[in-house]
């Protein structure tokens, strides 16, 4: 299974580069990576169960220094893609393909 993470910034219609994400599985930490220069970011292997993606938006959004997205995969064998729309005083994410 992988999970993807796809970061844009609303504000300036371009991608969220240089963004820390942190993935976590039951509260633990298991990886984190910085989106690349289209916005973007993969994880290998989380596993069933409930997880999380932080984003570090504090360079983006005064008023939202992180986002935190909790998801739950029930079928390890499908790819997972969580992207984040950001904006300075709103968000968005949703179950992307």
């Amino acid at each position: 299974m992988t999970l993807s993470t796809h970061v844009l910034d609303a504000t300036t219609g371009t991608p969220a580069a240089g963004m820390t994400v942190v993935l976590r599985t039951d509260g633990r930490e298991r990886d984190r990576l910085t989106t690349d220069a289209d916005g973007r970011g993969r994880f290998t292997g989380p596993g069933p169960g409930v997880h999380t993606l932080t984003f570090a938006t504090g360079d983006r959004s005064d008023f939202y220094p992180e986002v935190t997205v909790t998801f739950t995969v029930t079928d390890p064998g499908r790819h997972h893609h969580v992207p984040l729309l950001l904006s300075p005083f709103a968000y968005s994410t949703y179950r992307g393909s």
